[in-house]
């Protein structure tokens, strides 16, 4: 089939949707609207008389149509980068080093220390993509990941980053007019909840506090909406040591009644086992690992 000129267009903003399986972000990376987005996919599927993505409430999810596509799209975007870095004069190139997170890492914990990075390295570029799934490591995708979870991932290599804990928290014009001084005291505040792996009913077990009745009065998807919430004063969150420490050097939030209690999953650096990582990542790793 000759893909004519008009849908060169189309194959791009599918390209980014598949990369990104979400159709704001792709928007956002080109500049353009959700909605133009899936207009350039549905003229694809027309083009191509197949279902390239499900639709359903929470997002999209590419059918096996899509991910061959989505396979050959992305090798042939990387062959066109490639080609078009080696044209460009030699003192015009910078690598660069394509890091896949979430964004409470990045806003809390990585922001900050970038700076001292980009100090030793002004010749290093990044590209930080943050989303809840985890990467895709095909060419043209992320070099590495940092992620909270288990440490083991099939065809990946993992290097433990760093351990964490979890522990209740809330602003200090809240904690004072609570006067929360027992765990127990927790059950009858507003508990704000985020979508992490663990939340209260972990946290109440392992104090020993079985079968705690939690009320959801608020839910974020992302938990450093749940420590603003808490440092707005909406009530008592249930935070992570990592993400919740510029929160508490600041005092907008103090940590409250219950023990710190370390969580199920750590932090840790993947990235694929079958290829080394380029020289300017694996610099950015010894510079994680020795910034810990």
């Amino acid at each position: 089939m000759t893909m004519r000129t008009e849908f060169l267009s189309a194959l791009a903003a599918f390209e980014s949707a598949a990369r990104h399986q979400n159709f704001a972000r792709a928007g956002a990376e080109l500049n353009i609207t959700a909605s133009a987005i899936s207009h350039h996919v549905r003229k694809l599927e027309q083009r191509l008389r197949v279902t390239l993505f499900e639709r359903h409430a929470r997002g999209v999810r590419l059918t096996a149509e899509g991910r061959r596509l989505a396979d050959c799209a992305s090798s042939a975007m990387s062959d066109i980068e490639s080609v078009a870095a080696s044209l460009a004069p030699v003192n015009q190139t910078k690598p660069i080093v394509r890091i896949s997170t979430l964004h409470s890492l990045v806003y809390t914990w990585l922001l900050p220390k970038l700076p001292v990075f980009i100090a030793k390295h002004p010749d290093i570029r990044l590209g930080i993509v943050t989303e809840a799934a985890l990467a895709r490591f095909e060419d043209g995708g992320a070099d590495l990941a940092i992620r909270h979870g288990p440490g083991h991932w099939p065809g990946l290599t993992s290097l433990h980053l760093m351990d964490d804990t979890l522990f209740p928290v809330a602003s200090p014009a809240f904690q004072e007019r609570a006067r929360i001084k027992h765990a127990e005291d927790l059950l009858s505040q507003p508990l704000i909840h985020d979508l992490a792996r663990q939340g209260w009913h972990d946290w109440f077990r392992a104090l020993g506090i079985d079968g705690a009745h939690v009320h959801e009065q608020l839910v974020f998807s992302d938990s450093t909406d749940a420590l603003k919430a808490a440092a707005c004063g909406l009530g008592v969150t249930l935070a992570r040591g990592v993400i919740a420490k510029p929160y508490l050097d600041s005092g907008e939030l103090v940590a409250v009644a219950g023990p710190q209690v370390p969580t199920r999953w750590q932090y840790f650096i993947a990235y694929p086992a079958h290829r080394p990582l380029k020289p300017a990542a694996q610099m950015f790793v010894d510079w994680l690992l020795a910034s810990r």
